[in-house]
């Protein structure tokens, strides 16, 4: 037998709290900023003034002060007797606006639209994610009512180029009516005049597009040597060209390069923040690369900083106490120790919506010293820290390792700086394997990507714009797109629209009339392009898989007697995630629950293979993710349900809530399919329960 010969491990230097003469100089600017009174940037006042008349797109540094533009235009419709519809990519930003606004303009002015949550659905203003949105022009569409509505604010609206849910955004802004002004904020979009040129053209109102580079609190970037002394990131003041630092390119050259942590190692987090505790740069939020490093991390840590501010300590520890009273699972989380000895959480999507609200609450409030997240955390919520600090130069895509993008590299150093308690924000960035500091330096000054049309067809729109539109208008719909306007006006862009879409859409065309071929086929749409009596009830199933769940209530596969087996079966069409064999680990699936799966899957795989025949996605069913529903329906405990499946925490409770989502579009039904529509209302009952769904009004 051969044995491979053993690489020699890196060296691993002593880590000793250091720093270059210059850096000294810049770390004398930390402290937080004199209070004095707030004055709006001239640019807030730009915007104020422009969505008065006109739509308006602002483009700001993230912290720049977007979301006071949008109080102050919500403020103006709202003291004019207007309603306000404010839409968000994220339920966890949508819960922080809808907090803040209710604050500022009282609780029954507000209301709330998600797919877990419906309060106060027709005050003055509504705070809600964009697919409510989309599916509400739907129904105006249909029913000829105006959306009864004076005001669209859209937030992070570089979602327009999302490649999964830009198709949301661009419905969007093609069917609003033009007499609804429309107010787009984000930090991240690198053609913003293109985009105001392309509503323009479609909209006919004027479209001011409101800019501003300057970040409210200004970002230094910094390198972390193995060693812990710190040196700036970039050579001298180089906004156009930067260059690496001469002490970073000497490091590059050294051929064998002192090590921050062994080869597939995490370092040791202690050793690092008592670096950055020298040099009073935390809080920090690390970036790193997957969900179990960041677990991982909060081990890598100890007591040593928060030991020394007992005062902290014991705020942080009542904090907690407070946080997480009342929540059996929270109190017992297996990180809490660790969270209250170290002042580090841990923060991603394998954990429940609550516990990760905990750890963003004590970070908004200043009690972490470190937070450890994914770059799906730089989005959205805002609770910054005084210094970021960056692994890797790439993330994972769900897919493959790609470069960072600048968008997402200014989301990320945009989180660097707290306005209002930070006069400098730092961008740590450390050596490793998978961090290439060259690359990275030109990232710095790199101005937002390009937003592309995201456009595409599914079932769903095709049979709810049939519900209004003729296949002519929807031609014409079509040619409204973001899509269509790069064609003529996109240079570079054009030519990636050309290839995607058709020199003159008729990819986007031919797609649109194969879906409509198999609808038609399937009898949901009549030869001339109109929907029949099941097409009609089908359009209302907005849902991750609409023709399979409409073909199995045609075909009463659908339990309408057991909500419980309801939410199992339709936590198998939700569920996205593909399992290796169709077994439970260590569990006896109950009968009642197989004989109905193992009937749905044997009389829907004729309609599925015809689906994929055509080249149209359909969801392979898997027993595990509706047993898991079936028993967390029936009262099964947590811990026991979470015990035997596959799902992290996070996960699980994701598919449960979008669940309740799916569930919710067959409460509709009540006039076609009533006992499915009572079933589903009890079965989200069932499921919408701690510690998966905690809502305090």
């Amino acid at each position: 037998m051969r044995f491979k010969k053993r690489k020699p491990l890196k060296k691993i230097p002593v880590m000793r709290p250091g720093a270059s003469k210059s850096l000294k100089n810049i770390f004398k600017k930390i402290g937080t900023p004199d209070s004095k009174k707030f004055i709006p940037d001239p640019f807030q006042i730009k915007a104020v003034e422009a969505i008065k008349k006109s739509d308006c797109l602002v483009a700001a540094p993230t912290g720049a002060g977007k979301t006071w533009i949008a109080e102050k235009a919500a403020e103006h419709i709202v003291s004019n007797g207007g309603r306000v519809w404010y839409g968000t990519p994220l339920k966890a930003l949508t819960n922080s606006i809808y907090s803040q606004f209710s604050k500022l303009f009282g609780k029954d002015s507000v209301g709330i639209l998600t797919g877990d949550i419906k309060e106060n659905a027709d005050a003055n203003i509504v705070i809600g994610t964009t697919e409510i949105l989309r599916n509400q022009l739907y129904d105006s569409m249909h029913t000829g009512k105006n959306l009864d509505c004076d005001l669209i604010i859209l937030d992070e609206a570089h979602y327009l180029g999302d490649e999964d849910r830009g198709v949301v955004w661009e419905e969007i802004m093609i069917y609003l009516p033009s007499r609804v002004p429309l107010l787009l904020l984000s930090a991240t979009i690198g053609n913003p005049y293109q985009i105001a040129g392309w509503l323009e053209s479609i909209r006919t109102r004027k479209c001011k597009v409101i800019e501003s580079s300057k970040r409210p609190v200004p970002l230094h970037p910094v390198f972390f040597h193995p060693s812990g002394t710190l040196f700036p990131l970039l050579q001298g003041n180089q906004p156009k060209s930067p260059r690496p630092h001469r002490m970073v390119l000497d490091f590059l050259k050294t051929k064998y390069k002192p090590q921050i942590a062994q080869p597939g190692k995490l370092p040791i987090f202690s050793d690092l923040l008592r670096v950055l505790d020298r040099y009073n740069l935390l809080p920090v939020i690390f970036f790193l690369k997957s969900r179990a490093d960041c677990d991982q991390a909060i081990k890598l840590c100890n007591e040593e900083i928060i030991s020394k501010h007992p005062e902290q300590q014991q705020k942080l520890k009542t904090r907690i106490a407070e946080l997480v009273s009342g929540n059996t699972h929270l109190a017992e989380h297996n990180q809490r120790e660790t969270l209250e000895n170290t002042a580090a959480g841990a923060h991603h999507s394998g954990h429940l919506p609550a516990w990760k609200v905990v750890i963003e609450t004590l970070m908004a409030e200043g009690l972490l010293n470190a937070m450890f997240a994914t770059s799906t955390v730089a989005a959205g919520v805002n609770f910054p820290a005084r210094s970021v600090a960056i692994l890797n130069s790439d993330r994972f895509n769900g897919t493959d390792f790609v470069s960072l993008t600048p968008s997402e590299f200014q989301q990320m150093t945009g989180r660097a700086g707290r306005r209002g308690m930070d006069n400098i924000g730092f961008g740590l960035l450390l050596p490793g394997q998978f961090m290439n500091l060259r690359y990275v330096a030109k990232l710095i000054n790199s101005p937002p990507i390009d937003i592309q049309s995201q456009i595409k067809i599914d079932f769903s729109m095709v049979l709810n714009l049939l519900l209004s539109h003729s296949p002519e208008e929807i031609h014409q719909l079509l040619e409204k797109s973001f899509a269509s306007y790069l064609l003529t006006n996109g240079k570079k862009r054009g030519e990636q629209a050309r290839t995607q879409f058709g020199a003159g859409l008729e990819y986007l065309w031919q797609d649109f009339l194969a879906h409509m071929d198999f609808l038609k086929h399937e009898k949901f749409i009549t030869k001339t392009g109109e929907l029949t009596e099941d097409g009609l009830w089908a359009s209302s199933l907005r849902i991750d898989a609409p023709l399979m769940v409409a073909q199995s209530l045609r075909e009463n596969l659908l339990p309408d007697s057991s909500p419980a087996m309801l939410a199992g079966i339709m936590g198998a069409f939700v569920n996205e995630r593909q399992f290796k064999d169709d077994k439970v680990p260590g569990e006896t699936v109950p009968d009642n629950l197989l004989s109905t799966f193992a009937t749905l899957r044997k009389k829907l795989q004729p309609f599925a293979l015809n689906m994929k025949k055509k080249g149209f996605p359909a969801p392979n069913l898997y027993i595990q993710p509706a047993v898991s529903l079936y028993g967390w329906a029936l009262y099964e405990p947590w811990e026991s349900v979470t015990a035997r499946t596959d799902f992290a925490e996070g996960d699980l409770a994701r598919l449960i809530l979008r669940t309740a989502e799916n569930l919710r579009h067959l409460t509709k039904l009540k006039d076609t399919f009533p006992k499915i529509a009572q079933s589903a209302e009890k079965a989200i009952e069932m499921i919408l329960k701690e510690p998966v769904f905690t809502w305090n009004k």
